[in-house]
């Protein structure tokens, strides 16, 4: 299928990699090579401490990002991408001393156990465990627990979405703003945009379809045995949530969920702000220096700034 993607981002499309996530072991390593081959980021001026968590049974990794000098005591947690299935604590490398430098507040990444090894509700467990560790550490790291910021990109938006989902229900660490950035959210993949964008870059609906089955176990994703902290779409109580940004990207069969879910929270009582930003796809803000990831960026980046109070 054509796609109408942004000019400058189209040039960059023929050279972008193919991820199998029917090959995992491939998937992983091609994950592991593009890392490797990046330039790693100047982390001057910055402190980069990793801790390990006790979890259910096992430990919980995460990294520690904080300004020699912060601006405000504030935090954002990060819950990084890859389909539940690829992803570690070196690839939020990247994003994650970004958002240090431009907020100039701690950032926190959680390393939580993949799929299809540990399948939900490990992944989302171990998330809420890093967020309690971060608030009951907040004094020890310069940090208010009343103004912590969750940020999800792509299956990190599902974990985030499912983590302020679960925080509610439990009673648990309050989080003042999610941030869910090309969110998943959504098994049953029924969406208009799911259905047409079979072939996308990055992400497409095959792909989604392992990576849910990977999640859920198979034979499970669109029955009635998918809770909503797994799937946040299927909640019909969205009251009492924190106040949310979604952006999604044009040509991302995840579209449609995002503002599905955005609309939802609305209806909730959430304050809500949707991004829709035109001629992109899933991922596409890393791909070039083109304008339109270059305002996606700046507007993310103001976004954060003005929720955590700088």
């Amino acid at each position: 299928m054509v796609y109408a993607f942004d000019p400058e981002l189209a040039t960059a499309v023929p050279a972008l990699p193919v991820t199998d996530l029917g090959d995992l072991a491939l998937a992983r390593a091609g994950v592991r090579e593009l890392r490797e081959r990046l330039p790693r980021p100047d982390t001057a001026g910055l402190r980069i401490d990793d801790v390990r968590v006790p979890g259910d049974g096992h430990e919980v990794a995460l990294r520690v990002y904080r300004p020699v000098r912060p601006r405000t005591p504030a935090a954002l947690y990060f819950v990084h991408g890859g389909g539940f299935v690829v992803g570690d604590l070196d690839v939020a490398l990247v994003p994650c001393v970004e958002l240090v430098r431009a907020l100039g507040i701690a950032v926190v990444s959680v390393d939580y156990r993949l799929a299809p090894e540990t399948r939900y509700p490990g992944p989302l467990e171990d998330v809420y465990t890093g967020l309690c560790w971060l608030v009951g550490h907040a004094e020890e790291l310069g940090v208010d627990p009343r103004r912590i910021v969750t940020y999800g990109i792509s299956s990190g938006g599902c974990l985030s979405g499912g983590l302020a989902l679960l925080a509610r229900d439990r009673g648990g660490p309050p989080i003042a703003y999610q941030f869910l950035n090309a969110p998943v959210l959504d098994d049953r993949l029924e969406t208009p945009s799911m259905r047409e964008f079979v072939d996308t870059p990055l992400w497409n609906r095959p792909q989604a379809e392992i990576s849910w089955d990977a999640y859920l176990g198979p034979g499970v994703r669109a029955t009635d045995a998918v809770p909503y902290y797994a799937a946040p779409a299927r909640a019909t109580d969205l009251s009492g949530l924190p106040p949310a940004y979604v952006a999604v990207k044009q040509f991302d069969p995840l579209r449609d969920e995002g503002i599905a879910y955005a609309v939802a929270m609305q209806a909730a009582g959430v304050n809500v702000e949707l991004h829709l930003f035109p001629g992109t796809f899933h991922g596409s803000a890393r791909c070039t220096d083109a304008a339109i990831s270059r305002r996606e960026q700046e507007e993310q980046f103001a976004v954060l700034r003005h929720v955590t109070g700088r």
